[in-house]
């Protein structure tokens, strides 16, 4: 049986028409040094920061890893690393290492990554590259993104979103705030060749729920773009809804 829609009051906006084909939620994550090293002089280095790292072994506190750019192998403390996961979730990830990252001469205006925040315990931040005019310095910018109750995520209160993926997917459509719209995941040496584009979001027209009729909802009306005005997904709740409240007035009934 599907959910039945609940109207609440708040103040707070939430994405009512969810894309069918929504981002996807990956899992891959990869290992990234967060430091050259050897970090001493007189030695040639054996891994560059920024790049990704093949795992050979790990006891903890260290491990041994084969760097991808020079192909060396070395025994490295697992504090010199962070792991990736969906390309832009960094794991064991500071605000300065961040933008030391997000600096690197591949990045682009839009890149960025998100990484738990070090001051707020439950919260994330979102770090962004705002390249600006050659004679002032690259600046990047940081936004708390809070936790709801519930789970759902949000960097402004009024525009709140089921997951990280939905809010990386919102942003790189429409700034709401930012300094600018995310464009790539932060440049990795190494794991860019077979890295995910950030897919773009099929955006569905705001329904006026007061002009709604059940034939609209039922008859799979589609748009000009060829696009089912209603998912099938909210399709199936208000049906059920319905169902469940049978005998009563609904306002979709015309």
């Amino acid at each position: 049986m599907g959910t039945c829609p609940v109207r609440c009051q708040t103040d707070m906006s939430i994405l009512e028409n969810q894309p069918e084909s929504a981002m996807p939620d990956f899992q891959d994550s990869i290992t990234v040094s967060l430091n050259n090293y050897p970090t001493f002089g007189h030695t040639e280095l054996t891994m560059v920061i920024g790049e990704k790292l093949t795992i050979i072994s790990d006891d903890g506190d260290f491990m041994m890893v084969r760097s991808s750019t020079t192909g060396r192998e070395s025994y490295i403390p697992t504090s010199y690393t962070a792991k990736v996961t969906d390309r832009w979730l960094f794991t064991g990830l500071g605000r300065y290492k961040a933008e030391e990252l997000l600096l690197h001469p591949s990045n682009q205006t839009g890149a960025f990554l998100i990484r738990n925040s070090e001051t707020h315990r439950d919260s994330y931040s979102l770090s962004v590259l705002k390249r600006t005019n050659p004679s002032y310095m690259d600046s990047v910018k940081h936004y708390r993104i809070s936790r709801l109750h519930n789970g759902w995520v949000y960097i402004s209160p009024r525009l709140t979103f089921p997951s990280l993926h939905h809010l990386v997917e919102h942003y790189t459509e429409f700034t709401d705030g930012l300094c600018c719209r995310l464009t790539l995941p932060c440049f990795i040496q190494g794991a860019d060749t077979d890295a995910r584009p950030v897919p773009t979001t099929i955006r569905r027209p705001t329904i006026n729920w007061k002009d709604i009729s059940r034939s609209v909802i039922f008859k799979r009306k589609r748009t000009e773009s060829g696009h089912s005005l209603v998912s099938e997904g909210l399709r199936e709740a208000i049906s059920s809804y319905l169902q469940m409240t049978e005998g009563h007035d609904h306002s979709w009934d015309t």
